[in-house]
C-alpha cells in the first residue's frame, strides 16, 4: 500500500461523513434560531472540528485495537471491525497514532478558538468530547453502560449542542432536542456494530450489552432507541414548535423499521444480520441531515 493509503485507511474515510451530518443538524438549529444570521466561517469551523474529533477517534481505536491483538481476531464486515489497515501493514501502526493525535489537537484548537469567541460556557463540552475521543477505546469500552451512551454522546450531545452555541452564543432546549437524534442513533450504530465482534471482544477487557446479556436483548435496546429518536423529533416538533419540516426525519422509518425487524429476528445470525447494518449506516447519517434540512427552509 502507498504511504497515503497507510495514513488514510485508519481514518475509515467512508464513515466519516456521519459527523458533517450531524454537524449540519446544529447548524440548521442555529441556522432557524437566527433567523438565518449566522457566521458561516464559524460554521464551516464547527464542521472542520467535528470531522477531526471522528478521525481522531477511529485512528486511535484503529491503533488501540490493533495493539491489544484483537484486530487479528475480529470478524470484518463492510460495516464493523476496523479498516484493516495495521494487521495487513503492521509498519503504519505510528501513521493511525500521529493521525489520531494530530487530529485531537484540532479539535483542541477549534475549541479554544470558540472559547476565546463566544465564552467558557462552551469548553466543558470540549474538554469532554476530547477526554471521551482519547478514552473511548481503552476505558469506555470495558463497562456495557458507558460502551452503549458514549458514541451518541460525542455526536449528539457534544456535536450538536456544542455547534448550536457555537453558532448562536447560547444553549437552546432546540438544540438539545435535535441532539438526541443523532444521541440515540450513533449509540445504535456502535451497538449494532458490536454484534458480529462479541467472540473477538469476549477476549479483551471489554464488556458491552452484546457480551453481558446478549445479543437478543441487546436487539431489544436497539429497537427502543429508534423509537426514541423518532419521539425525540416529533416532541420538538409538537411541543417546541419547530419546523414542521423537520419532519422529514421521519422519512427514515422505510429504513429503521426493516432494520429493526431483522435485529429482533436475527440477532444471532450475523450473515442474515448484515443488510441491518448497512440500513442502519443509512439512518444514522439521513436522519439528521433531513433534521438538519428542515430546519433550514423551515425558517
Amino acid at each position: 500500500m502507498s504511504k497515503t493509503a497507510l495514513i488514510f485507511g485508519p481514518m475509515r474515510p467512508p464513515f466519516l461523513i456521519l459527523a458533517p451530518a450531524c454537524t449540519l443538524a446544529g447548524i440548521g438549529v442555529a441556522f432557524w434560531r437566527m433567523d438565518g444570521q449566522i457566521n458561516w466561517w464559524f460554521a464551516i469551523l464547527c464542521l472542520l472540528g467535528a470531522v477531526s474529533a471522528h478521525i481522531s477517534v477511529n485512528a486511535l481505536n484503529e491503533y488501540f485495537d490493533f495493539k491489544s491483538g484483537l484486530d487479528a481476531k475480529t470478524q470484518r464486515t463492510p460495516f464493523s471491525g476496523g479498516s484493516g489497515t495495521l494487521p495487513a501493514n503492521p509498519q503504519a501502526a505510528g501513521y493511525a497514532l500521529a493521525t489520531g493525535i494530530i487530529a485531537l489537537g484540532i479539535v483542541g484548537v477549534t475549541g479554544i478558538f470558540f472559547t476565546i469567541q463566544r465564552g467558557w460556557q462552551i469548553l466543558p463540552l470540549g474538554l469532554l468530547g476530547m477526554l471521551v475521543i482519547y478514552i473511548y477505546t481503552n476505558w469506555l469500552l470495558r463497562s456495557p453502560l458507558l460502551s452503549l451512551l458514549s458514541p451518541g454522546l460525542g455526536f449528539g450531545t457534544l456535536v450538536v449542542m456544542g455547534t448550536d452555541f457555537a453558532l448562536s452564543g447560547s444553549y437552546s432546549m432546540a438544540g438539545f432536542l435535535v441532539s438526541l437524534v443523532p444521541f440515540f442513533l450513533v449509540n445504535n450504530l456502535l451497538l449494532l456494530n458490536q454484534f458480529p465482534d462479541v467472540e473477538a471482544d469476549k477476549t479483551t477487557n471489554r464488556r458491552n450489552y452484546p457480551i453481558t446479556i446478549g445479543q437478543k436483548k441487546s436487539a431489544i435496546i436497539f429497537v427502543a432507541f429508534y423509537v426514541l429518536t423518532y419521539l425525540a423529533i416529533l416532541v420538538g416538533v409538537f411541543l417546541f414548535h419547530y419546523p414542521y419540516l423537520s419532519l422529514l426525519g421521519l422519512l427514515t422509518l422505510v429504513l429503521a423499521i426493516p432494520a429493526s425487524q431483522r435485529v429482533l429476528r436475527y440477532a444471532d445470525d450475523i450473515t442474515k444480520l448484515l443488510p441491518a447494518l448497512g440500513q442502519n449506516v443509512m439512518v444514522n447519517v439521513f436522519t439528521p441531515l433531513l433534521v438538519g434540512i428542515g430546519f433550514f427552509i423551515g425558517v
